[in-house]
């Protein structure tokens, strides 16, 4: 059951591209990538930043998720870290990223960071947020506790 909902959960989070990086009890909002058959989370950050700071450091960091529309929330804990791999560089890059860095993936001020993931405490509902208020509406008639989906901690290392 466990790798079902293992796989489940990197299934969901690969169309969310949102969420929220805590570093040193700040919370900076981020977008990650994900690159196939690869463990980590990808970020690109500028070299003055918080993260950019951390991942020199190789700072523990948890990275927060919640998307109503593919039912999942998630805290995940892990180890932020530079990378100077160039071909991830390639793989990530996009139209979001070229926004912030006026020289392309060879900007000076560019910092590409790995996420390594640890363990992640995940809610999986099926049915979002109307999911939600039809749970919450059907356990005011039935008296019984709503069914929010499944919540479980994962080892994603």
């Amino acid at each position: 059951m466990t790798e079902d909902l293992k796989k489940e959960f990197w299934k969901r989070l690969e169309s969310i591209r949102t969420g929220m990086l805590e570093v040193d009890g700040r919370f900076l909002p981020m977008s990650h990538n994900l690159i196939e058959g690869d463990p980590n989370l990808w970020f690109i950050t500028a070299k003055d930043t918080p993260m950019a700071q951390a991942a020199e450091q190789g700072a523990r960091a948890r990275y927060l998720i919640c998307s109503d529309g593919k039912g999942v929330y998630a805290d995940i804990e892990g180890v932020l870290a530079v990378s100077s791999d160039m071909q991830k560089l390639d793989e990530i890059w996009n139209i979001v990223a070229s926004s912030w860095f006026e020289e392309g993936k060879r900007d000076p001020d560019l910092l590409l960071v790995s996420y390594a993931p640890g363990k992640a405490e995940t809610w999986m509902s099926e049915a979002g947020a109307l999911g939600f208020l039809y749970q919450v509406a059907k356990s005011k008639i039935s008296g019984e506790k709503p069914d929010m989906g499944a919540h479980t901690t994962l080892d994603l290392g």
